[in-house]
């Protein structure tokens, strides 16, 4: 092989291990992306309200946008709707998923108490943390579903890095 035919051969490898890494470089910033906490915000999968929607009818999407509302009465993050009064009523949540769910999981557990309420919330299953040992682990109000797998939330390429659970405040 003559020299010039060695030199293209060093570049042609070269440029191979450039893309090569360039693209394990892409695939670890993406998995970084995946499993980080850069939203709280995880829009509730079609199918699966659709199917809860028909067992419970429920009247007000708790925690919604203007964009992913699953219902025609919803609340948004400007309207605050942990202030909002959710008794007697048939509540969906899938709330933001950050360090405030516990403020949502207590509300949805103090709604139902002396009432006629029901709030159905779709939320990570963090059974290991303080609030699913307060709220829902031996709270006869509360009939919790481990889904099975991991949900695909929205229009996402990916299914979500951690496992999901429906509870159900009756």
């Amino acid at each position: 092989m003559s020299r010039a035919e060695q030199s293209r051969a060093e570049q042609s490898r070269a440029e191979q291990s450039r893309a090569e890494q360039s693209r394990a470089e892409q695939s670890r910033t993406e998995q970084r992306g995946l499993y980080s906490s850069r939203t709280d915000e995880w829009e509730t999968p079609q199918k699966l309200f659709d199917r809860l929607n028909y067992i419970f009818s429920f009247d007000i999407d708790a925690a919604a946008s203007d964009s992913n509302a699953k219902l025609p009465i919803y609340y948004t993050q400007k309207d605050d709707s942990l202030q909002q009064d959710w008794r007697g009523k048939k509540v969906w949540c899938n709330p933001p998923y950050g360090k405030q769910i516990k403020k949502w999981v207590a509300k949805a557990a103090e709604t139902v108490k002396d009432n006629n309420s029901l709030v159905v919330m779709l939320i990570p299953a963090r059974t290991d943390t303080q609030w699913f040992h307060d709220y829902i682990l031996n709270n006869p109000q509360v009939h919790t579903v481990f889904i099975r797998g991991r949900i695909r939330f929205g229009n996402s390429n990916a299914n979500a890095p951690f496992p999901s659970m429906l509870v159900v405040f009756a």
